[in-house]
């Protein structure tokens, strides 16, 4: 494997204050389906030379020496290519775990979850077996610890934030011993509990980025739901959703975009889990991401427009079959938008102006705000489609899109 050793006389992006230059100053340019930017890693992007002397860094792509005009976009002169790598899974404690934080008041996600922990997850809760050969399921804790070795292995010089964890759906039981007990009676070594779905987060506090004045932080995340495996049949490859993307600070909302997000992950073993998790992050164009959601702050919707939004939103759900196969997936029911309706003229932080005026950031936020509402299975797709549909009602204001349908 190909290395390559950094010395700190070179002075790229400086993430000590643990921000990363993308400021409001920034000259954007528009973004089209013909012209995209040419893809970097995210150690291109982010990690800074200057805060390690002599450390060996391992390039998934290529390992380029970016010029202090990075942010124009110049070409990296490129010195070697190294190839797309996976080291062997080798199982570990969680460690090098940025300092716990306080319990959040405003988590990633609402509706019917509660925080869970890691060690619940590991030492309380069974793991569901396939019926038919009792072989064990991936448990959550082993997702959660895949996720966090790969994101530990891209980004080996930064700390990482406990897993944030959520969980729904609790599958309760009893141990044999237990069967004749009425429920009140019950000891807790005679409960049995598992949850059928969980989310979790896990930041890098010292990536971040500044849109509309907002702080985003880096973030990798995932979805697992029980109720998608067939747990009454053999084993068969599992299910897992996967992403990596941004959380805006001020609201906690997550910020996800196409090529950060897997659907549909499914893999047979904890160390294909690692891998293909590893593999997303290594694929994730950041730098596009970060400039799309800026370019939505140069877009703003009137009153009129934002009325004419929440009203054709509402009827989108009701259209024939044959109308709505016409006109582009809106993944979000009445009880968001109503939501979206009532923070308009109430979110203390995306609100309207003055004037009426929206930006589409802030209609964006509206959307992935509304969405903490949902169950975690829909969670992550409907946080997707939040930001292909904004950026589609941006396209629409100019001209170009066939969501002209929601303004119209």
């Amino acid at each position: 494997m190909d290395t390559h050793k950094y010395s700190k006389t070179s002075n790229i992006i400086d993430i000590s204050n643990s921000i990363v230059p993308f400021d409001d100053s920034l000259q954007l340019r528009k973004v089209n389906n013909d012209h995209l930017l040419e893809k970097k890693s995210l150690q291109d992007i982010f990690l800074s030379e200057d805060n390690f002397e002599d450390a060996e860094i391992f390039y998934p792509n290529k390992m380029n020496y970016f010029s202090q005009n990075v942010l124009e976009h110049k070409e990296a002169d490129i010195k070697n290519n190294v190839q797309p790598f996976l080291l062997q899974e080798t199982k570990q404690p969680l460690r090098n775990l940025a300092p716990p934080q306080e319990e959040s008041s405003n988590p990633f996600i609402l509706a019917n979850t509660t925080e869970s922990s890691l060690s619940h997850l590991q030492n309380d809760c069974i793991i569901p077996v396939f019926s038919k050969d009792n072989e064990k399921t991936i448990a959550h804790q082993e997702f959660i610890e895949m996720a966090y070795n790969a994101v530990q292995k891209a980004f080996p010089h930064h700390n990482i934030t406990e897993p944030e964890i959520r969980v729904s759906h609790q599958i309760k039981g009893r141990t044999p011993s237990a069967i004749h007990k009425p429920v009140k009676e019950l000891l807790d070594y005679e409960k049995t509990i598992y949850y059928e779905r969980m989310a979790f987060i896990i930041k890098v506090p010292s990536i971040t980025a500044i849109v509309n004045g907002n702080e985003l932080s880096l973030t990798i995340g995932g979805v697992r739901s029980y109720n998608l495996e067939n747990l009454y049949n053999k084993k068969s490859l599992e299910r897992f959703k996967f992403f990596v993307g941004f959380q805006n600070q001020v609201c906690m909302n997550l910020c996800v975009s196409t090529d950060g997000f897997v659907e549909d992950m499914r893999v047979g073993s904890p160390q294909d889990l690692y891998s293909r998790a590893l593999e997303t992050i290594q694929s994730y164009n950041a730098e596009l991401h970060l400039m799309e959601m800026k370019e939505l702050t140069q877009d703003y919707l009137s009153e009129h427009q934002f009325a004419q939004l929440i009203g054709r939103s509402r009827l989108y759900q009701h259209l024939p079959k044959s109308e709505k196969q016409n006109i582009p997936l809106l993944n979000f029911n009445d009880s968001h938008i109503n939501t979206m309706a009532k923070d308009y003229y109430e979110d203390k932080n995306f609100c309207r102006q003055e004037d009426g005026r929206i930006n589409l950031w802030d209609v964006y936020n509206l959307f992935t705000q509304a969405n903490k509402s949902s169950y975690i299975d829909t969670f992550l797709d409907r946080n997707l489609n939040a930001f292909e549909f904004s950026k589609g009602i941006q396209k629409a204001l100019n001209g170009s899109s066939n969501y002209h349908w929601f303004l119209s």
